[in-house]
This record gives C-alpha cells, sequence and structure tokens, in this order.
C-alpha cells in the first residue's frame, strides 16, 4: 500500500463527487448463499443485459461514511444500523439479506484498503461509502433474479458547508416521492428516480431542494428532498414527522436520541402540518451528507414561511450538529455501541 502513501488531495475542495479508488468490496450470491466474496480493483460491473435492476429496478443502496479523529485512528458511526435497514429494503425487494457482521466487516474492509484516501482530521471531510446491491443475470419476466452482487465502493467527500453551516430555502412540492404503503421507507433506487423531475424544479425556481408532503391529502411534511425533516418547537421539543413513506435515518434516530438525552429535551415523532408551521422556532433537514442542513425558509402556495432565520443558524440546531459531528469525529463522548473503530493495520 505504500505506492499510495503520497496521496496530495485538496481535502478543503473535495465536493461531493465519485471517484476510483483503488479497492472496493465484491460479493456474489446464488443458490441461496454468498460466494466469491473479495475486495478487487476493478470498478466496472459486467452484467447482463437481462438484470432486474436494469428493468425492474431490483436494487436498493446504503450510504455512510468513515472518519479521522484527532488522534489519527478511525472510526465508523453506527454502521450496524445501516446494515439493519438495508436488511429491511432487501426483504421489500425480495433480495438476499447480507448479514451484518459480514456487512460491517465488508466496510471496514473498504476503508482499511483505501486508508490513503481517509481525509485528515479538522478538515470536516470524510470517507463516503456507498454500499449497492443489484438483481443480475438473464432475467425478462417480472420476478426477483436467481443471482445478486452486493458491492461497497468508496470515495473521499467534503465538508457539505463551505465556511460554517448555513440556512437555505425550501419549497413544497406538487409531486409525491413514494405512495404511503410503496417503498418509501426503504432505500431503493425508484425513490430517488422519482425525486429527480421535482427536485430540479425546486432548483430553478431558486430554491435548495423540495419539501414532500403526504400523498393522501397534501397537508402533512414527509420529506426534505433525500432528507428527514425535523422542528425544534418555541417550547424545546424536538419534532419530526412520522409516516410509512420516510425513510428511516439513522441520523435522525440518533438526533432523537441526543436531543432527548443528552440534553433533556422532549421529543415526538408525530404529524407536521404544512399549515402550522408557526409552532417551530427552528426547522432543519438531516441526513448522512449533511448531518443537518437548516431551514430558513419554506415557501408554500406563494407564502414564505422563515424558522429561525434565513441567515443565521437556530441554536438548537447549532447545539444538535457540534454534538453528532463530536461523536462521529471522535471529539465527544458516543453514547455506548455507537462508534466502530477500524483496524488500519
Amino acid at each position: 500500500m505504500d505506492h499510495m502513501a503520497d496521496v496530495q488531495l485538496d481535502w478543503a475542495n473535495l465536493g461531493f463527487n465519485y471517484r476510483n479508488l483503488p479497492y472496493r468490496y465484491r460479493a456474489y450470491w446464488k443458490d441461496g448463499e454468498w460466494y466469491k466474496q473479495e475486495l478487487t480493483g476493478d470498478a466496472t460491473l459486467h452484467i447482463s443485459e437481462g438484470s432486474t435492476a436494469l428493468h425492474y429496478g431490483q436494487q436498493d443502496f446504503e450510504g455512510l461514511k468513515a472518519y479521522r479523529t484527532k488522534d489519527g485512528s478511525v472510526q465508523l458511526f453506527r454502521p450496524d444500523r445501516n446494515a439493519a435497514r438495508m436488511q429491511t429494503s432487501c426483504e421489500r425487494l425480495l433480495m438476499p439479506q447480507v448479514p451484518t457482521e459480514m456487512f460491517v466487516d465488508a466496510v471496514k474492509q473498504v476503508v482499511k484498503a483505501n486508508q490513503d484516501y481517509i481525509p485528515p482530521y479538522g478538515t470536516g471531510a470524510t470517507l463516503y461509502l456507498r454500499p449497492l446491491m443489484i438483481g443480475v443475470g438473464g432475467n425478462i419476466g417480472v420476478h426477483p433474479a436467481d443471482e445478486y452482487i452486493f458491492t461497497i465502493f468508496a470515495m473521499p467527500v467534503g465538508s457539505y458547508f463551505k465556511g460554517g453551516m448555513t440556512p437555505t430555502n425550501f419549497t413544497t412540492s406538487n409531486y409525491d416521492r413514494a405512495a404511503h404503503k410503496g417503498t418509501g421507507a426503504y432505500k431503493v433506487g425508484g425513490n430517488y428516480a422519482a425525486s429527480l423531475f421535482p427536485g430540479q424544479e425546486a432548483h430553478s425556481a431558486g430554491y435548495s431542494d423540495c419539501v414532500y408532503l403526504d400523498p393522501v391529502e397534501h397537508k402533512k411534511i414527509e420529506e426534505v428532498g433525500s432528507a428527514n425533516f425535523f422542528g425544534i418547537t418555541k417550547d424545546g421539543t424536538f419534532v419530526t414527522p412520522k409516516s410509512p413513506s420516510i425513510l428511516p435515518s439513522v441520523t435522525k434516530y440518533s438526533l432523537l436520541y441526543l436531543a432527548e438525552h443528552k440534553f433533556g429535551m422532549k421529543t415526538e415523532q408525530g404529524d407536521v402540518y404544512i399549515d402550522d408551521l408557526d409552532r417551530f422556532a427552528e426547522a432543519g433537514a438531516c441526513g448522512t451528507a449533511a448531518v443537518i442542513s437548516p431551514i430558513g425558509g419554506l415557501e408554500h402556495k406563494g407564502n414564505l414561511h422563515v424558522f429561525y432565520s434565513e441567515t443565521e443558524v437556530g441554536p438548537v440546531t447549532k447545539q444538535l450538529y457540534d454534538e453528532l459531528t463530536g461523536i462521529q469525529f471522535g471529539d465527544r463522548e458516543a453514547p455506548e455501541g455507537w462508534i466502530q473503530k477500524v483496524d488500519l493495520d
């Protein structure tokens, strides 16, 4: 691995872009078992034109990060939760499940093999990991594939916010991201395909992204782009929507836990009505990429509702962000079981 030890990247300006790193993990499934599990230098997947992933969207994925700490060690944040979520996605799409131990071990292998590309502590940058499963093989009928590929690749990604966390404005969409009894609660590609057009519409109108309302009545907030919504009420309660079509965000559940157990806040998962935003002093979107994206204002039917400020981050949002990122980068004490070290030797 010494041949890569002189990697020179502009860590401060990485952005969120694909990079072809030296190694990725690959495993194949057929006849009821995983086989040929290995690291490979080949970034190209060779699959049949009949693969169900290409025709019927039989695929799912995850996103998580590896963090460099102050002492130079590397750690993962709750990778077992990503493993569990991928298992539920696979179950929903009739794909084989990757056992948690295999998933976490594969992630660690990829991190270790590409360790020269893990950004230094203090840059805010991380090593982003993308586990992916696809149905492959010669199929054409609408039924699950007989063969699958599970792969994990990685790339260094920059700090989400240049020059600090800044609020941005969002707008509600007339489109639905997912149906209530559909696949909204699972991390599958079709949900993201459905979001491209409404997201583009929001960007064209000058907004960061769109906010999806419930697909039944369009009265309740569900997701913000591909992230989960949260609000801090004027009496200090952490509120996040509850719905069968919201993806269960690892970041959101971590924030819920910290709000209650670290900061003694009341927490609530329930309905968030679009015409009742006055109850919130602050609002944000949360997910792996940004951790928290503060929402300055939310436009709905021609009216812009401003929460805390369009330019300043609210104090509770900042407190939660600092605590969670502090845990992820090893500067603050983590709840038991949240952090897993990666052995780099």
